[in-house]
């Protein structure tokens, strides 16, 4: 089910061959093999979390696939942590909810992006329309992973983006919002 909106989320995002996309909070790295087949063998993914024990995994994950334009950087996404290079996009699937501060982990990778450079937010929230049958099962698994389903972190781009564009999946459960800085 999740997979769903990390698919929607990077091709809402129109990555291209060639670019740099930082994965804010990328954990074990799922989101990875769909980021690095958008950017290409040319491009790069940058993958931040303050997870060492995540970015273990991530690491494993990235070696097992060949993937030798992933770079990962351990780091707390609110604090002043440095990348190796300025990037085209920002991505995040399902990390944001799950931050202290959101805006915060935002603000400071959009110090990151060129020029026109765009973000995409993949996170969730309550079911929507006639799917809201299911908000108990949805807030039992955000509370399972220890995310705020009520956080909405995609508003802070809709509040500051250019040429924002929206979508969403599971009865409106995932939220995707992508657009231009």
């Amino acid at each position: 089910m999740y997979l769903a909106g990390r698919t929607a989320g990077v091709e809402l995002l129109g990555l291209r061959a060639g670019d740099t996309v930082l994965d804010l909070g990328c954990g074990t790295g799922l989101s990875f093999e769909l980021l690095v087949r958008a950017v290409g063998p040319a491009g790069h993914v940058i993958g931040v979390d303050a997870s060492k024990q995540m970015l273990r995994v991530a690491s494993r994950r990235a070696k097992r696939n060949g993937w030798e334009n992933v770079h990962l950087v351990l780091a707390d996404a609110t604090a002043g942590y440095t990348l190796p290079r300025q990037v085209d996009a920002v991505f995040s699937a399902y990390a944001l909810s799950v931050m202290k501060d959101a805006d915060s982990a935002l603000e400071r990778a959009a110090t990151f992006l060129a020029p026109g450079g765009r973000v995409g937010i993949v996170d969730m929230q309550r079911p929507t329309g006639a799917a809201r049958i299911f908000t108990p099962l949805a807030r039992m698994a955000c509370a399972f992973g220890g995310s705020d389903i009520d956080a909405h972190p995609w508003e802070w781009l809709e509040k500051r983006g250019l040429d924002v564009r929206r979508a969403s999946r599971c009865g409106g459960h995932i939220r995707i919002v992508s657009g231009a800085l």
